[in-house]
Parts: structure tokens; sequence; C-alpha cells
């Protein structure tokens, strides 16, 4: 908090940390669909009506959870990075970055990558943050030359534009084709993540620390990484 700051800004940025801290809490015991404004408020001793001066309704409180575990898988993979490593040391670690801190945080990944939340729709708001994990491994793919992956089926035309279409959003020329894999690579991040948290791999891969290694090595190969 800058120097600058009244202590009117600190005691309010104070108690919407205390605020968003409870309402994690709620999300561990109840789960998002339960979250209530009424229970936060009632364990912090506040009466409702102050809350709402800091959040005006359960989905303003949603969305800011949301961003903050956004921003908080985000900030796991950049800190996993190895911006002097090898391509591939550094695909590896961001991949592994992001399942550490989902595994340490399943409630708040549940948030993001669970099932949706009835009567909710998340903002444009969120959509800086989701993508923060997918830029980074686009700085890595970016990082150094690709090694040619031969592409046995014909893209479909749409999918050729939608793939365009999010490069554009990704604020990089890489070609269609490497942008799709990418997706598909996005893809098995976190559906392999949320297989082990929603306890899909027992019976299987259960524990998936070899299972999980293996997949991220196999989809730089897929992606190119050399």
């Amino acid at each position: 908090m800058p120097a600058t700051s009244t202590a009117r800004e600190r005691a309010r940025a104070e108690l919407t940390r205390e605020i968003k801290d409870e309402a994690r809490r709620q999300l561990a015991a109840v789960g998002a669909q339960a979250l209530s404004l009424r229970a936060v408020a009632r364990e912090l001793g506040m009466v409702s009506s102050a809350l709402y001066r800091y959040f005006p309704s359960r989905d303003h409180l949603l969305t800011a959870l949301i961003i903050d575990a956004y921003n908080a898988i985000g900030d796991a993979a950049e800190a996993a990075d190895l911006p002097e490593g090898e391509q591939r040391e550094r695909w590896l670690s961001i991949w592994q970055g992001a399942r550490a801190w989902a595994r340490a945080h399943p409630h708040e990944y549940a948030l993001i990558y669970g099932s949706p939340i009835p009567g909710y729709q998340a903002p444009q708001d969120t959509i800086v943050s989701a993508g923060r994990v997918a830029f980074k491994l686009v700085d890595v793919i970016k990082s150094s030359p690709l090694r040619p992956v031969e592409d046995k089926t014909e893209m479909p035309g749409k999918l050729k534009s939608q793939a365009e279409t999010l490069a554009a959003a990704l604020e990089t020329d890489l070609p269609a084709t490497v942008v799709t894999r990418l997706l598909m690579a996005w893809t098995q991040l976190f559906g392999a993540i949320s297989f082990e948290l929603f306890g899909q791999y027992v019976g299987s891969v259960d524990p998936s620390d070899d299972f999980f290694g293996y997949t991220s090595d196999r989809m730089a190969d897929f992606v190119g990484i050399k």
C-alpha cells in the first residue's frame, strides 16, 4: 500500500482482505453455491448492510474471489518459470507450478475450474487474469524455434479462424496450427489437474505424480518443443 494512502483506505483494504479470507473459508466448508454474504458478515461480526458497502452482492464477491484465484495460479506459474532455462525445462516447470498451487488451494481451484455456479455469469473483468497461465506458455513457445510437427489432419476452416482470433487475443503471431496445439495442451494441463483433484484417477494412476510429469513432457513434444 503506498505511503500516501489514508488511514481510511488502509482500513478498507484490510477489511476487504478479511471479507475475502472468510469467504474462502466458506468455499472450503460449503462450496461456492452456498456462499452467503450474510454468513460472511455474521462470522466477521458485521451487519450485512456494512458488508454490502464492500461487495454489493454475492456475485461481486464471487468475481473478486475468482480474479484472485486466477491471479494466484498465474503468479504460481510465473514464479515456477525458469527464464534462463531450456525451453522444455521452462514448460515442465510451469506445469508443475500450476499443479502445486491447485493442490495447495483445491477449493479456490474448484471455483475457477470446477462446476459452473448456477445463476452466476462471470464478467469480462475475469478474462485477463484467466489467461495468465496461457500467456506464460506462449512466452515459452516463442522463446525458441519449435521443431516441425506433422499435421496429418487438415484444420477445418472455422477452427483456423478461431485459432487466428485466439492468437490475436494472446498477442502473438504464432501460426494457427501452433496456437491450436497450445490450446489442446492448455486443456490437457487443467484437465489433468482437475482429474487429480476431483478423484478421477483413483484406481488408475493415483498418485498421479509420474502420470502428470509424463503428460507434461508428451505435451511438450506435441507442441513442438525441442
